[in-house]
């Protein structure tokens, strides 16, 4: 069977008695499929392999160490270590000079352990979640009755119903097909549509999509034994896709590390020359350099410390931090969505989600529960009140109800062998057809054996419509219709009245069954109509080629009945679209539905905010809106609220027009005509459950359970990955700008600093690893959902955000520095000898840098807000972060005095470390009183260097 399938030969399979052979063969049943015997499923998994292709290995952990030891200023510190441990152990012995250079190779070491093992789990998150993308769900025939199950559970012998949009799940042969035609793309790399038929052209291949038509296929082979599983296991899944915002903070970081690496040099230079001018001082005053006293190995020792701290310098300046901190907060948001039940597909989806100014959503299935029931018929020229009741309707408007209902669907009724109740399957207004033409008494296998379709015509979004043509036993050929209710009423030219006879459809009778449609949508209901006509046998092509191309007869129809499907709105629903507009998002609908359903239930979910809306602009008709030209469709899309009798082309163009107004288009949606604007919004949101696989694979995210409020969710969660990493870079830049003023201008003015190598690589790593887990993973917050979308080209860094930086470094710089330089006399250490004095007061200055960071970690967690201590209980992670870096700091000044260049400091020193921390909470609460323009800064000189351009002034 795989040879018969890889190598599409024809000859073989007809030498086995062709496709009917073939599921003999498999010990299938074409109409039951294979029985759900678990015994059976396993043994032909053994045998046959499962549908699954081996997956190439992921980085390993110890690739992860190597790609954190290649860092540049990593290895530049590794060689400063080396040559400060070979000179401490040369002039100090190895007991005492190791200290210097094996606390900083330590404290690298510890860097390097960190990022890998951090990176090394992110890689894993990413993974997992391009296993759960693979992972399809589809329905397979077992024992006569439709499942879904995982494409993964899929064995060799399986009867697989397809229908447009559904991805080939693996190899095999077509059953029965009904204008099947193939997208084969993915594949063969033709765009060519490929037709298909039991006959001639039986071969299909998995990972390709159905274009068109629908049909049942025998799985012939699986996983690794397909063309797709070979490819898939060829290729390995490449998570190295860079989001928009890691592109801009690499570019941020870039800038400050130039920056960084200039200040640095400056430093180096200055150290170096007031070094061997004699001008640097040890703690009892003396020179550490003197011009031919000084050995050369003292020398290259002071040498090798100033360069470290240069390196260091350079450590603290580069935020290697901020990549760290969006791959974080996108892998814990990726995770948490899943939760609420989006599977994000494409990384960039949560940061561009955050900034979605519109949302462009379907109405049936995402704003409504997508449970369909028919709740009013019209037939007869009336309105049968009791829809159910057979009694009501004349035997031969039943007859040919079920022959339509039964025949003209891509559904099925299963009838348990046991006994119970029946099982309808298929979309969701299938089934509500076909649960009504069993109440109307259908025997749906014996409706199906009584005529034979010989065309189809599938449901068309275009069209709104979808047909079939069957011939009879008795030879007679009927073509049956089923679609919108007021474009299939238009085509009637007759109608069955209570007599069974066929009455010629006048101006009073179209307006009556016209308003009855209007009162139906009006109450929210969907209206199908389902219509019938008798055609000539001698005009039924007779070729199969001819066959294929005719067009199925659309005029002089008899209209059988116009049903009215309730779907009633989704539970809070409402609830969420408040949300959205509250949150400066604008929720459109845009429905292929009847406009006046569509109105309906845009008041239902608040859309629509009273009956005062329900006029031009706000709701417009689909092919109004294409009629208009691109200037006016630009100027009209703003103001629309719902669009009714919308095509898939007209969701493009107004997509389209709302991107070129400048809106971030987030748009919702379920078919495979809907995946041209899936790919133009800047979000593409496809359904999870009524999806087909072709707008899945356009999609961005994919909404698991088709619910609008899991929408909002995904909003939510775009908002708290920006306001997360902006949240970080302020807590960031803040250490950054302190930590590099301060030795900058101790180094200068003094020769010596006051924060060493290790000590500096230790805020470094509680800002970039420990501040990125802590500051990454906030959770979203309603506060998010009540401020204005960020805009495209929004700066990273607010006013609000530059307030706050500038208050906590100015602070944090002025306080350190008067203790660098006056810090023995405000600290009373005039008793203490020299270098205990200088120890206890760079100690002391490191402590309370270090404090002063744990204390403005939770300032950064609220910018905006005076409250930074709100949710801080649910967020356990930041609490075991920040209780982490406590007990750190504890262990570094108490236990660890020579790896840190510290010593033991006094309850008294500590109050005071703790004390000037504090200070920072005070401080950020009268900051927040500052207020800040909303015109960004950067504005001001961009003006004034317009203004210099531009001759006289302007």
């Amino acid at each position: 069977m795989v040879a018969i399938s890889r190598n599409h030969d024809l000859s073989l399979l007809q030498h086995i008695g062709g496709v009917k052979g073939a599921v003999e063969k498999l010990k299938s049943n074409p109409e039951k499929g294979l029985s759900n015997d678990e015994t059976d499923l396993v043994s032909r998994k053994k045998a046959f392999g499962s549908n699954t292709y081996p997956r190439k290995k992921g980085r390993s952990f110890w690739r992860f160490v190597w790609e954190a030891c290649r860092d540049t200023t990593l290895i530049i510190l590794m060689v400063a270590a080396a040559a400060s441990l070979a000179l401490g152990i040369k002039t100090e012995g190895i007991t005492e000079g190791w200290y210097d250079g094996g606390s900083i190779a330590l404290a690298v070491l510890i860097v390097i352990i960190f990022t890998a093992v951090s990176d090394y789990k992110q890689s894993l998150q990413f993974q997992n979640l391009n296993e759960e993308k693979q992972n399809i769900q589809m329905e397979v025939i077992r024992g006569g009755q439709r499942i879904k199950v995982s494409i993964f559970e899929m064995v060799v012998g399986d009867v697989v119903p397809l229908k447009i949009g559904d991805q080939v799940p693996a190899d095999g042969l077509v059953i029965t097909g009904h204008s099947l035609a193939i997208d084969e793309s993915s594949m063969t790399g033709e765009s060519k549509i490929a037709h298909k038929d039991p006959i001639r052209v039986p071969f299909l291949m998995s990972g390709c999509k159905v274009a068109d038509g629908y049909g049942t296929m025998l799985v012939t082979s699986v996983g690794i034994n397909t063309e797709w599983g070979l490819l898939m296991a060829s290729i390995s899944e490449d998570n190295g896709e860079e989001t928009p915002l890691q592109v801009r903070l690499n570019g941020v970081a870039t800038f400050i590390g130039i920056v960084g690496l200039s200040v640095a040099i400056v430093v180096l230079l200055v150290l170096l020359i007031r070094y061997f001018k004699g001008q640097t001082k040890d703690p009892d005053g003396h020179a550490e350099f003197t011009a031919g006293k000084t050995s050369v190995g003292d020398a290259i020792n002071g040498f090798v410390k100033m360069f470290t701290v240069a390196v260091t310098i350079v450590v603290v300046a580069v935020p290697e931090g901020l990549p760290l901190a969006v791959t974080l907060t996108l892998a814990y948001s990726m995770r948490k969505m899943m939760a609420d039940k989006a599977l994000v597909r494409r990384l960039s989806a949560c940061e561009t989600m955050g900034s979605a100014t519109t949302i462009c959503s379907d109405k049936t299935g995402t704003l409504t529960l997508n449970q369909m029931t028919v709740v009013e018929a019209h037939a007869c020229g009336k309105k049968i009140d009791a829809p159910d009741n057979k009694s009501l309707f004349p035997p031969m408007v039943i007859s040919f109800l079920v022959e339509g209902i039964a025949q003209n669907t891509t559904g099925s009724v299963f009838v348990p062998e046991g006994g119970g109740a029946l099982e309808v399957s298929g979309s969701p207004t299938e089934k509500a057809i076909l649960q009504w033409g069993v109440n109307l008494g259908m025997d749906f296998s014996a409706a199906r054996s009584d005529s034979v379709i010989i065309r189809t015509c599938p449901f068309n979004s275009e069209k709104k419509r979808g047909g079939v043509a069957l011939k009879l036993s008795d030879s007679e050929v009927h073509v049956h219709w089923k679609g919108a209710a007021e474009i299939l009423l238009e085509s009637c030219s007759s109608y069955i009245d209570a007599n069974d006879c066929e009455i010629q459809m006048d101006e009073d009778k179209l307006s009556h069954f016209k308003k009855a449609i209007d009162n139906m949508a009006a109450r929210s209901l969907r209206c199908v109509a389902i219509t019938y006509r008798l055609f000539e046998v001698e005009k039924v092509p007779t070729s199969d080629e001819e066959l294929e191309n005719w067009q199925l007869p659309e005029g002089d129809l008899i209209l059988l009945a116009i049903v009215g499907i309730k779907d009633p709105c989704r539970p809070k629903v409402r609830d969420a679209v408040q949300l959205c507009t509250n949150a400066g998002v604008k929720v459109r609908m845009v429905t292929g539905d009847n406009l006046q359903t569509a109105i309906a239930i845009a008041l239902e979910c608040g859309i629509l905010g009273s009956n005062k809306d329900v006029s031009e602009p706000n709701i417009i008709e689909g092919k109004d809106f294409r009629n208009l030209t691109e200037t006016q469709r630009l100027e009209m899309a703003d103001k629309i609220s719902v669009m009714g009798r919308s095509s898939p082309n007209d969701k493009l163009l107004l997509v389209q027009a709302l991107r070129k107004r400048g809106h971030v288009v987030a748009v919702t949606g379920d078919g495979t005509n809907d995946a041209p604007a899936l790919h133009e919004a800047d979000i593409g949101l496809a359904m999870g459950i009524q999806g087909t696989e072709v707008a899945k694979e356009s999609s961005d995210i994919i909404i698991l359970d088709d619910n609008f409020a899991s929408v909002v969710k995904v909003v939510r969660w775009g908002r708290s990955v920006y306001a997360n990493i902006q949240k970080f870079i302020q807590f960031q830049l803040t250490v950054n700008v302190a930590a590099l003023t301060i030795n900058v201008v101790a180094a200068i003015s003094s020769g010596n600093v006051p924060l060493n190598a290790v000590q500096l690589l230790w805020v470094n790593l509680i800002m970039d690893t420990l501040g990125a887990l802590a500051l990454a993973t906030e959770a979203p917050t309603d506060h998010l959902m009540h401020m204005k979308p960020v805009g495209r080209r929004e700066p990273l860094i607010t006013n609000i955000m530059w307030r706050n930086l500038l208050i906590q470094a100015l602070y944090q710089v002025t306080v350190l520095l008067v203790l660098n330089f006056r810090g023995r006399s405000i600290l009373n250490l005039d008793h203490e000898t020299n270098d205990r004095a200088f120890k206890l007061k760079n100690t002391l200055i490191f402590n309370a840098f270090v404090l002063c960071q744990i204390f403005n970690e939770f300032n950064a967690r609220k910018p905006d807000e005076m409250n930074v201590w709100k949710g801080l209980t649910k967020n356990h992670l930041f609490m075991g972060i920040i209780a982490l870096e406590v007990v750190l700091q504890v262990i570094i000044i108490f236990f660890l005095q020579k790896f840190a260049s510290t010593v033991r400091l006094s309850l008294e020193l500590w109050l005071v470390s703790i004390g000037i921390g504090f200070v920072s909470w005070p401080l950020a609460i009268l900051g927040k009183l500052i207020p800040v323009p909303d015109k960004h800064f950067l504005e001001y000189f961009k003006k004034k260097s317009d203004q210099q351009r531009t001759p006289n002034g302007g």
